[in-house]
């Protein structure tokens, strides 16, 4: 492999690991503030060094001008290197270890200094201050070179200003001082950078570790995925926090709650409200593909707690799967009724064959109309009472599956239903749920009857449907409502306990309501109440309809939809 190959090259910039990175960074700051604080404590220090030797200096100062002997001296004698002065400073300057001690009359000349030959001769800076009266600070060259200083006036025994006296401070002192506190704070660096490194290496293995050592271009891809995913599945996603706040609303969740993401951020009773989709999502329903029904929707749930305390729950839309799944149930009744019918005809067949050959002709032929006499006056006695054409339908379908069943299907004399229905597709699903309920019930008992009344009282259409089954105890009467409570053994196709929480739903989605009690010759009795069930249009039809049916009412008995025959 050539040295130019790219796999030997050298590789420059940052690391790729969120790890190596974020160690660098923290690193990198910890060290600049480690410099930075190093040169704002060095930048101040250097200037205090410089006013504590000028304040020493005026303070040597002030306690040489404050002995009257001085004075009296420079007043009584000759500027000379053996004079009182000189020895007087000489004693100071060596007590205090000052640079120099210089006394000078009034015309700057110096009666005492450090080198005794420039004794007799004239300071080298103005002293006007000083003899003014007034104290000097500052650093300044001399014959001795850079000093700091410190002047006061030099007074006798009455207060006159009889000469200065000049104190000087060797600056080298100071920058010793100075240069010698630099190691002393580059330790307390060095120390506080070596915490800050090892603070920064133990960050940086628990971001590592909550990173899973990745990229931070693996994360952004991640991220990007994420995002990707979870808009464009077909289930819905919901993530709770420890708290049960909502953080996470996906497109197909918000499209199955009917929610949108203002509820980010809220607690999941107060964005859903009461009911088993909170339950189920928040975690108090345990288990797996859990049913539960919102709004129109069946949906099946599944909740995940995750390591934070958290939960992440998918939701799958089984509403029309489940409506396959009750076509098939009705389909494979239907197919039974038929085999039953089919059997029936057969034996209906040989009847018929045994009166021809007998040459029975009179008792053939009223056994002919009797036999398809009784389906279509079930079918017009039905209709003439429910007007909307889904209904009866249904009706005369359950009508024949109960006859097969051995249940007798009636509707009162009294029932009376317009086709002028605000939602007759909701009325179809409550009514074809109760009756398939009623008649699973029914089946089997002695006298099997389910009874299936229809009303109107103004707008409102009142549902009752009566059975002749063991009924519901007392304290169930609310729970059979529930999605998934059933007591039906499973269907090949999926799940029961759907049906009468449907039922609920779409009574009160119209203002109504869904209840269940005990009929007055026992058994269960449904009533289901739909406040705005009519239109306008259909009050009139409905009176109409009353009105007819008072007429003949003396007339008709119970309309009775059984079997002629119990089958074979």
């Amino acid at each position: 492999m050539s040295p130019s190959s790219p796999a030997r090259r050298l590789r420059l910039g940052l690391p790729r690991r969120v790890f190596s990175q974020v160690l660098l960074m923290q690193l990198a700051i910890a060290a600049g503030v480690a410099v930075l604080a190093t040169g704002l404590f060095l930048a101040p220090l250097s200037d205090q060094l410089d006013d504590q030797a000028m304040r020493r200096a005026l303070a040597i100062a002030q306690t040489t001008a404050a002995q009257p002997r001085i004075a009296e001296d420079l007043s009584s004698s000759r500027p000379t290197a053996e004079g009182p002065v000189q020895e007087a400073a000489e004693r100071i300057r060596r007590a205090s270890g000052a640079e120099y001690v210089v006394i000078m009359n009034r015309e700057g000349v110096r009666w005492s200094h450090t080198d005794r030959g420039q004794i007799g001769k004239v300071v080298s800076t103005d002293p006007s201050d000083a003899l003014a009266g007034r104290d000097v600070m500052e650093i300044d060259n001399g014959t001795l070179g850079r000093s700091a200083r410190g002047k006061v006036a030099l007074r006798d025994a009455s207060g006159e200003i009889v000469g200065a006296v000049s104190v000087g401070i060797e600056y080298d002192s100071v920058r010793a001082r100075l240069v010698h506190s630099i190691p002393g704070l580059l330790a307390y660096a060095g120390g506080a950078l070596a915490v800050g490194a090892l603070a920064a290496y133990l960050i940086s293995r628990r971001v590592q570790r909550q990173t899973r050592d990745l990229a931070f271009s693996d994360i952004s891809a991640l991220l990007a995925e994420r995002e990707a995913m979870l808009h464009g599945i077909r289930e819905g996603v919901v993530a709770l926090d420890r708290t049960g706040r909502i953080r996470l609303l996906n497109d197909e969740a918000q499209r199955l709650l009917g929610l949108g993401t203002e509820v980010i951020g809220q607690p999941l009773d107060a964005a859903l409200g009461d009911g088993r989709t909170t339950d189920v999502l928040a975690g108090r329903v345990t288990g797996t593909d859990l049913l539960t029904v919102r709004g129109q929707r069946v949906l099946v749930a599944n909740r995940m707690p995750t390591d934070d305390g958290g939960a992440v729950a998918t939701l799958r839309d089984r509403t029309e799967l489940e409506q396959l799944g009750r076509e098939l149930d009705s389909t494979r009744g239907l197919i039974d009724a038929l085999r039953a019918q089919d059997h029936e005809h057969a034996n209906r067949m040989h009847t018929l064959l045994g009166l021809l050959e007998l040459e029975m002709y009179e008792e053939a032929s009223e056994y002919v109309g009797e036999v398809t006499g009784a389906h279509r006056v079930t079918a017009e006695q039905i209709t003439e009472k429910i007007h909307d054409p889904l209904l009866a339908a249904l009706l005369v379908g359950k009508a024949t599956v109960a006859t097969e069943r051995g249940v007798a299907l009636s509707v009162p004399r009294d029932a009376a239903l317009p086709d002028r229905l605000v939602d007759p597709g909701g009325l179809v699903t409550i009514v074809g749920n109760l009756v398939d309920n009623a008649l699973d019930a029914a089946a089997g008992t002695r006298h099997a009857r389910v009874e299936v009344d229809l009303r109107t009282e103004g707008r409102t259409v009142v549902l009752q449907v009566r059975d002749s089954g063991p009924g519901v105890p007392a304290e169930q009467r609310e729970t059979i409502f529930t999605e998934g409570w059933t007591t039906k053994e499973p269907p090949a196709h999926g799940k029961r306990g759907i049906g009468l929480a449907l039922v609920r739903r779409l009574a009160e989605r119209q203002g109504g309501s869904a209840r269940v009690g005990e009929g007055v010759g026992g058994g269960a009795k449904f009533t289901v109440v739909l406040p705005e069930g009519l239109t306008e249009s259909g009050i009139a039809a409905a009176v109409e309809h009353e009105g007819a049916q008072h007429e003949g009412a003396q007339h008709e008995g119970a309309t009775l939809i059984r079997a002629t025959e119990e089958p074979r």
